[in-house]
């Protein structure tokens, strides 16, 4: 684990899961918690022997009656649910959301309006297509989803890491998903999209193009759930106080910016630490470096037609690029708990798009509203039965009075005969309540047209956004796109498929179509890209611009001779910023040097590049190569981290083949004098100068 860091005081408190006081022998925990001295069957009975069954003599047969042998193996036979169809690999935390409380124009929902009003939350964060056992750094989308617990009952954001899907209708989420799967016969390639049948359906149902290109760039591989941004993909309607009405996107900002794995560090992590994701999240809350995003919203006229500037508002397969429509910050998530049970929390939350609060409404997007069946329909099979919603973790901190009654878990006991209405048992007891009285009233609105089973003919329009998406990248990320493409169609077995993805790019980018062909060793298609909106540079995650590095992570090369003092001062400086340091040596225990001891945490056998956001070499670090070192420095380097070194630890990195004038390289005399440079460069995150000098296949040059 990670050094612990003095919780910030101001701070805000992580919330009980339950939300129940409990009145009873032991005040305030919750009757369900596991507690107690003594080991007990699931009905408190007291065990005096867990360990031998009940038998008729000691070599006799086991006997039937011996319930504590039967209800063990029982819930042993039971403890795994049907893991999600999408987003089963997943990881969670508790936090706090915050309102500014600028939105109170354009919604009456308290969650999102009240200034400095705090809503609990819990966050799960997920990939998409792989099973639990999958890795965390396989290229696929990342879900970001979001319980408020709020005051007027729950509410569910349901998104992504990316602002588009796949389709537009969620009849094809089936068709989506098999395409995406493992192939049935062998049940590969898991967590993968790089096969034939994903590439056969994409390249011939072209409205998934825009998500697509998405999922070929770095936002496919993020470097941190902590450094992704969010989108709720769909466009929602808002209603303020005075029931006048806005068309909304949701997007979540991250703290320290948006960054991403090299394809490199992601194939690596996948073999070297599958839990990569998840361990990063948890390894920074329990460090103090709590992650934090602000939710902002694109608000857009309610009009008739449900666009904007041209963009159909009901297409989850387009964008409203954020030149045409900024995001106002509406509030603030900071995630401050750690799940105390996985299976209890990350496992068993249930969100649903449905999950809406007054002053929050869906729309007619035919994605979200198949949705809206889906979601609720999946708890059903995943959690037992329609009461999924009394499980701790998903129970609402808002009052409960349903009429509901029965069914499987079913943990309420209710009292009385009534559970209808009306009723003159009760006197018509529970009310129903207006909008004045918190009730949730959806703004009337007309609704006509044929039945049919068709779609606007903006929605034929499958490639423009994708051109702007592309377009509006960096140089280095548009290099990253034709790799991944390359990559993911040079597994595909079928030539025909290859050659219809190369038709698709071709409407996109002719230089992108160009250099996927030449890498797959076939001929560019003739094809005029289609015209686009003005590049967008928000969508461009290489921009130059510095953030903080809370909860980065340094690795300091050090051998028995380095000097301590200058490695403590390191540490401290870094740990002043938020960042943490782990010393690595040739073996373990402790490293000392004129009365200053550190504690070596990682080797050189166990320590990896992917691990760290910087590497450094202390002064009198020793001068023979270990081959092991040296695979981290050149990893280092190749994938574009800042490099460091004071006093003769540069010599380290000269013997290795780094140059140490190269960019991104940084020396000092002392430790102290080195610390503000690579502060400064780790808040970059790269150094794409770098890029141009290195693939993955090449060394640095010598010095």
């Amino acid at each position: 684990m990670p050094p612990k860091r003095q919780p910030d005081q101001s701070a805000p408190a992580t919330v009980s899961a339950t939300g129940v006081a409990y009145e009873g022998p032991e005040r305030g925990r919750d009757p369900r918690a596991q507690a107690g001295e003594f080991l007990t069957t699931p009905n408190g009975v007291r065990i005096p022997d867990t360990d031998h069954s009940l038998k008729a003599g000691r070599r006799g047969p086991v006997l039937l009656e011996d319930f504590h042998l039967r209800e063990k193996i029982m819930h042993f036979d039971h403890e795994r649910i049907p893991e999600r169809v999408v987003h089963a690999r997943g990881a969670g935390a508790h936090g706090v959301f915050t309102a500014y409380g600028n939105a109170a124009g354009v919604t009456r929902a308290a969650v999102l309006a009240e200034e400095g009003l705090e809503t609990p939350v819990f966050v799960r964060f997920s990939t998409v297509l792989g099973s639990r056992g999958s890795a965390d750094t396989v290229r696929d989308t990342r879900g970001f989803a979001t319980k408020f617990y709020t005051k007027e009952g729950t509410w569910d954001l349901v998104g992504n890491n990316m602002p588009v899907f796949f389709i537009q209708d969620a009849i094809k989420f089936p068709d989506i998903i098999h395409a995406g799967k493992p192939h049935p016969d062998r049940e590969i390639p898991q967590a993968q999209s790089a096969h034939d049948t994903f590439w056969d359906f994409v390249t011939l149902h072209t409205e998934a193009t825009h998500h697509t290109i998405w999922n070929m760039s770095d936002r496919g591989i993020p470097r941190s759930y902590r450094t992704m941004e969010g989108f709720g993909i769909h466009t929602f309607r808002l209603v303020n106080a005075d029931g006048e009405t806005s068309l909304v996107k949701f997007h979540w900002k991250p703290k320290l910016g948006v960054h991403s794995l090299i394809w490199e560090e992601a194939q690596i992590a996948a073999g070297v630490d599958p839990d990569f994701h998840r361990r990063d999240l948890a390894d920074a809350i329990e460090a103090g470096a709590y992650p934090e995003w602000e939710l902002g919203i694109q608000v857009m006229p309610d009009n008739a037609e449900e666009t904007f500037e041209g963009i159909d508002l009901l297409d989850p397969t387009k964008i409203v690029p954020e030149e045409l429509c900024p995001v106002q910050r509406i509030g603030k998530l900071v995630l401050t708990g750690n799940p105390t049970n996985y299976f209890a929390e990350t496992e068993q939350v249930a969100f649903h798009t449905g999950h809406l609060v007054p002053g929050i409404e869906g729309t007619n997007d035919p994605l979200l509203q198949g949705r809206n069946f889906s979601y609720l329909d999946t708890q059903l099979s995943r959690l037992g039965g329609p009461n999924f919603t009394q499980i701790p973790i998903n129970r609402p901190h808002a009052p409960v009075n349903d009429n509901s009654r029965d069914g499987f878990h079913q943990h309420g006991i209710h009292e009385g005969v009534v559970a209808y209405k009306p009723n003159g048992i009760d006197g018509d007891a529970p009310a129903v309540a207006d909008a004045a009285h918190g009730g949730y009233v959806n703004v009337p609105r007309e609704v006509e047209g044929e039945v049919v089973r068709g779609a606007p003919a903006s929605f034929d329009d499958h490639f423009s956004h994708a051109a702007l998406f592309y377009a509006s990248l960096s140089a280095d990320e548009q290099k990253h796109v034709a790799e991944a493409y390359t990559f993911e169609l040079g597994k595909v077995y079928e030539q025909a498929i290859k050659e219809r993805a190369l038709t698709v790019l071709a409407k996109i980018d002719t230089g992108l179509c160009r250099a996927v062909a030449e890498g797959l060793g076939l001929p560019a298609p003739e094809g005029t890209p289609v015209e686009h909106l003005a590049p967008s540079p928000a969508l461009a995650q290489v921009t130059g611009e510095s953030y903080p590095i809370e909860g980065r992570l340094v690795g300091v090369v050090a051998g028995p001779g380095a000097d301590i003092a200058g490695v403590t001062a390191l540490r401290e400086a870094l740990e002043a910023e938020g960042a943490m340091t782990k010393l690595i040596a040739p073996t373990g225990g402790e490293l000392s040097r004129d009365g200053a001891t550190e504690v070596v945490e990682r080797t050189f056998v166990t320590a990896r590049s992917i691990e760290f956001d910087a590497v450094v070499v202390a002064g009198g670090a020793p001068q023979d190569k270990d081959v092991k070192s040296v695979v981290l420095l050149l990893e280092s380097y190749r994938q574009l981290k800042a490099i460091g070194a004071w006093g003769d630890g540069a010599d380290v990195l000269t013997a290795t083949g780094i140059d140490v004038d190269g960019p991104g390289v940084l020396t000092a005399d002392s430790a102290g004098a080195l610390a503000g440079d690579l502060i400064a460069a780790m808040g970059r995150h790269r150094v794409w100068e770098r890029a141009p000098l290195v693939t993955a296949s090449q060394v640095p040059p010598a010095a």
